[in-house]
């Protein structure tokens, strides 16, 4: 087989796990939805979130700390966190603490930013973290973000504070996901990044014009 054809099947490898990666991301709708519909109450979805924090942060100390190699390590995990904290471990304690913490108007478009915001950026852009994004996969993210925030700030404080909730809300989750902070050299993942952005903006909106 030519090297041209290796680095052919693994680049195909690499886009069907970072496919695979993003389709899980989006999956976090799953604890928004039931409440949406009816299905949870509010006080039910924080205590799904609790779970789900819990179930993940057993399986990183029996990954980290026991070296136990689980399924979801093999299949979603990057080389970079094979010695750290996984980027999906990081996204529960964000969404689980939006939830937990934040009032609902706060949270839902918080969460939702991260479920479906993030991955629309990892689509459109490089998936490596010390690599600048280009303006289109800045566009796209605020664009996104401002569409998933914009009902949800609207019903709450009307057009004028809920717009601008949003908007604020909708650049502090596209900073996050463009912009990682950088801590002794390290990106910090913006799967524990977005949310609190993202919740600053809206909290900021709401008292600025609400």
């Amino acid at each position: 087989m030519t090297e041209a054809a290796d680095g052919e099947r693994s680049r195909s490898w690499r886009e069907r796990v970072e496919l695979e990666r993003r389709l899980v991301h989006a999956a976090g709708v799953g604890f928004v939805v039931p409440y949406l519909i009816g299905w949870l109450s509010w006080a039910e979805t924080r205590l799904l979130l609790a779970a789900g924090l819990i179930v993940v942060a057993l399986l990183e100390f029996l990954r980290l700390a026991v070296g136990l190699d689980h399924a979801v390590y093999r299949k979603l995990t990057r080389p970079y966190e094979v010695d750290n904290v996984a980027g999906y471990a990081l996204y529960m304690l964000s969404m689980a603490g939006a939830g937990i913490l934040l009032p609902r108007p706060v949270a839902i478009p918080a969460m939702l930013m991260l479920a479906l915001g993030d991955p629309v950026s990892g689509a459109l852009g490089d998936n490596a973290a010390d690599e600048p994004k280009r303006p289109l996969v800045w566009i796209a993210m605020f664009l996104t973000c401002l569409a998933l925030a914009l009902p949800f700030t609207v019903a709450a404080a009307g057009p004028t504070a809920g717009a601008a909730a949003a908007a604020l809300g909708a650049l502090g989750a596209t900073v996050a996901d463009g912009l990682p902070p950088i801590i002794r050299g390290y990106p910090v993942d913006d799967n524990l990044t977005i949310p609190p952005a993202a919740a600053a903006g809206l909290l900021l909106g709401f008292t600025l014009v609400g």
